[in-house]
């Protein structure tokens, strides 16, 4: 399938999500030239459609696609919400042996959420029309088949040091301006309280 004939089939279509996904994603292995996975793995047992897992917390559910080391996918009807859906897809990752990378789609989008171990996760999305340049169907490519060419270079590691330098200079600068020691602990935690309820979405109205 060409990128001209996979873009003019998916633009447009409104068909609900089981309808759609199979065969939107059968399609997009044509486009990228991999296999689907009946081809690949007729036994479903590393790469199947509707991978029966069971949710962190309890409950049962099915991811739609699930390719063993690397990834799981989780599809949406047009318009929904696909941050639900990434959610929904953290739920089973334990069941799916962790892949390395999430991803999501409502057919208009495909958002690519990196799981790497010990890395900052990085966000890629790939809209329907994007699929006509050459380095985004790359991109999808090394999802469906080299997962470790989308591995972040930003380690946790990395991040946290660098959030504590960060903290580290703001307590000096207050030290120096004359707040106590104690009034300048406490208003730094404060502060990674606050940062820390935001990305929960604790806080209302961010």
């Amino acid at each position: 399938m060409t990128p001209e004939q996979f873009v003019a089939k998916w633009t447009g279509v409104t068909l609900k999500e089981r309808s759609a996904a199979q065969e939107h994603f059968c399609d997009l292995c044509r486009l990228l030239d991999e296999p689907t996975p009946a081809e690949a793995d007729p036994t479903g047992a590393w790469y199947c459609f509707e991978k029966g897992a069971k949710k962190a917390g309890g409950g049962d559910g099915w991811a739609d696609v699930w390719k063993r080391a690397c990834y799981g996918m989780e599809y949406k009807g047009p318009g929904k919400d696909l941050q639900k859906a990434f959610q929904q897809l953290q739920l089973y990752t334990p069941a799916l042996e962790y892949p390395p990378l999430l991803i999501v789609s409502d057919i208009a989008r495909i958002v690519i959420h990196t799981a790497f171990t010990g890395t900052v996760p990085e966000i890629h999305q790939i809209n329907l029309e994007d699929l006509l340049d050459p380095a985004q169907r790359r991109l999808l490519k090394w999802a469906f088949s080299d997962p470790e060419r989308l591995r972040p270079g930003r380690t946790t590691a990395h991040l946290t040091e660098a959030a504590a330098g960060r903290f580290g200079d703001l307590a000096q600068v207050l030290r120096e301006r004359g707040h106590a020691p104690a009034q300048v602990a406490h208003f730094s935690q404060q502060i990674l309280f606050c940062l820390f309820a935001e990305d929960i979405d604790l806080l209302p109205n961010e």
